[in-house]
């Protein structure tokens, strides 16, 4: 059996072979035709029911007759970025690119199914759980996770625990890990638009702030009050709201009718999130006030925070001698939050190495840059470990 858990060659040429497929051919949010296509390809030739429980989902079920199913989840959506590796499997899509590892996650997910097959078949009685496959879209975009959740799916299939992976350049190559309790932020994107009223700015000479009606000074007097706002809420809990988009004004010398904001409010609980809400509508309703306009703001549901079952993370460090715990959370989001706010789940970081200056790979332990950066590559050697991880995982009682 323990030979049945070692990677080898023969793993990697397969890892190797769906990862550039899939490389070649991104899709965006659940506009996915070849990518499900070649997924089914792969699933439908092993010895599982391959099925669709929501738009553009895939998922295969090995049913080893067992009360209880253990889940592995991978995402298949690229980014609209065109891609400047100049490698022989680059993107044959203009405008498209697996820059988020994608690519990298549904190979090691197709990879570990092929395992699950061979092992079911040699092997009967050597899983504990019936193993679900969950290739899901649009996490790039509208959390497509959710709609996986809520097909009914984890609860027709008695699913009591999920685990995914995401490639991390910011993390040394084959490191594996994550940490209990809180890993990722809640996201959300929030949007201002602050009604003033425009006049000649010669027509302001003298006039109390609150008589002026601008919307740039409303704006510019929000985003000083917000900043120290984040410091303050930021000793209880980490916290940041950053706005990169402030737009004001038509011309030079008009006081400027309207502003607009868009930034977004990162958080690793529903509590800071509605406080947070809460004290960023009552700065903007100052600096609007002290300036005699008015305003308009939304926060975007965004997705929760990426909360690991304590209990579960335990036994995957008990199962995982190579987890290396982190010990703060960060402060970005991923979709796979809402899978763990329906069953118990454990997400894992994999490193593939801090970019170089240079921005060489292959064989030297480093990706070529950060996620989303349009000549993003890694030595594929790597994938190996995260399978290794899975086999595991997968037969952790």
């Amino acid at each position: 059996m323990a030979d049945k858990l070692n990677a080898t060659a023969q793993d990697l040429e397969l890892l190797v072979r769906f990862r550039r497929d899939l490389h070649r051919i991104p899709e965006l949010d659940y506009d996915l035709p070849q990518t499900t296509r070649y997924i089914r390809s792969v699933l439908e030739s092993l010895s599982c029911e391959v099925f669709s429980p929501s738009a553009s989902c895939i998922c295969a079920l090995f049913d080893v007759g067992n009360a209880h199913t253990v889940a592995i989840r991978a995402d298949m959506d690229a980014l609209p970025i065109t891609e400047a590796t100049g490698v022989s499997f680059a993107s044959e899509h203009e405008g498209r690119m697996h820059a988020c590892g994608h690519d990298a996650h549904m190979s090691m997910a197709l990879a570990t199914a092929v395992w699950v097959d061979a092992l079911v078949r040699d092997c009967p009685g050597a899983l504990p759980r019936n193993v679900l496959f969950v290739f899901q879209p649009a996490e790039e975009t509208t959390g497509g996770a959710k709609r996986v959740c809520e097909s009914g799916v984890f609860e027709r299939y008695k699913v009591d625990r999920i685990f995914g992976f995401h490639v991390w350049p910011d993390l040394p190559w084959g490191t594996v890990a994550s940490r209990p309790g809180a890993l990722l932020a809640r996201s959300s994107e929030t949007h201002i638009t602050i009604h003033g009223q425009s006049t000649h700015i010669a027509k302001t000479y003298g006039l109390h702030d609150e008589e002026t009606h601008d919307a740039a000074l409303a704006a510019a007097r929000f985003l000083v009050s917000e900043r120290w706002l984040m410091r303050r809420l930021q000793q209880d809990e980490p916290c940041v709201a950053q706005f990169g988009l402030v737009e004001a004004g038509t011309v030079c010398n008009a006081v400027a009718g309207e502003a607009r904001l868009a930034g977004s409010l990162r958080v690793f609980s529903d509590e800071m999130f509605e406080r947070a809400k809460a004290e960023l509508t009552s700065t903007l309703e100052m600096a609007c006030s002290e300036t005699g306009c008015t305003y308009e703001i939304d926060f975007a549901e965004g997705y929760p925070p990426v909360t690991n079952d304590a209990e579960l993370y335990a036994a995957c460090e008990s199962a995982l001698p190579e987890l290396t715990r982190i010990d703060d959370p960060l402060l970005i989001a991923e979709d796979f939050a809402f899978y763990q706010r329906y069953v118990p789940g454990v997400f894992f970081l994999l490193g593939v190495g801090e970019p170089e200056v240079d921005g060489s790979c292959g064989e030297l332990g480093h990706a070529t840059c950060a996620l989303h950066g349009d000549t993003l590559m890694f030595d594929e050697h790597v994938l190996l470990r995260g399978i290794s991880v899975y086999r595991q995982l997968l037969q952790m009682r």
